[in-house]
């Protein structure tokens, strides 16, 4: 049994719309990051992404595993459509896009 989410979701069911993974990035959120979020990146559920956008459509991903002069990884940035959700909210969650 499904129920469909037809409420628009509130500020706590989508996460943030841009978001990093690593520390130093002003767009770090550890609470966000705590729940587990979801990415699909041109409709491929991605687990690699170290940053991303919607709204300005962009992933950064590790370039392999090669690191800058302060060990921090080099990473590529690719553009395409990006939705986010958060995995703790079960198996239909509402999807944070671009409209």
């Amino acid at each position: 049994m499904t129920e469909e989410n037809t409420s628009k979701p509130s500020g706590n069911d989508v996460p943030p719309d841009h978001l990093s993974v690593n520390p130093r990035n002003a767009a770090f959120d550890a609470d966000a990051l705590q729940r587990g979020v979801g990415i699909r990146f041109k409709d491929r559920v991605r687990t690699d992404i170290e940053e991303y956008s919607i709204t300005e459509g962009w992933v950064r991903v590790q370039a392999g595993k090669t690191v800058d002069r302060k060990g921090q990884p080099l990473t590529i940035k690719l553009t395409g459509p990006v939705e986010a959700w958060f995995e703790d909210l079960g198996d239909n969650p509402p999807v944070a896009k671009k409209d």
